[in-house]
């Protein structure tokens, strides 16, 4: 099964993927488009799935990390990037918009 990727927008139309990976020097950036590839076509091995969300760990570097959410059957919703040293503030950023996320999206089906 193949997989559509989808950047995580904020309520005012803000990417927080897209502000992280214009970040990245070449090298970090090519390792990430890898990655992405590899998740659209459904290779899984290198996520790791917590309170939501998931954590895919790029081996080389820093230790890169996109997190990332299922919204469909085959969406997946690219939330952030960093790097192991800043993982736990990743993590909790990330949480916290994917849950925001879904509350509007929970909202705009109840027409509210």
């Amino acid at each position: 099964m193949e997989y559509e990727l989808r950047e995580l927008l904020s309520v005012n139309g803000y990417s927080p993927f897209a502000e992280w990976y214009a970040t990245l020097e070449s090298v970090a950036a090519a390792k990430v488009r890898v990655a992405l590839v590899r998740l659209e076509l459904g290779n899984w091995s290198n996520v790791e799935w917590f309170r939501g969300i998931g954590e895919y760990k790029i081996d080389w570097g820093p230790g890169l990390r996109i997190y990332l959410a299922r919204d469909d059957l085959n969406i997946i919703l690219l939330i952030g990037g960093g790097t192991k040293k800043r993982q736990q503030r990743d993590i909790e950023q990330a949480i916290t918009l994917w849950e925001d996320y879904k509350r509007r999206k929970a909202s705009a089906r109840k027409g509210t």
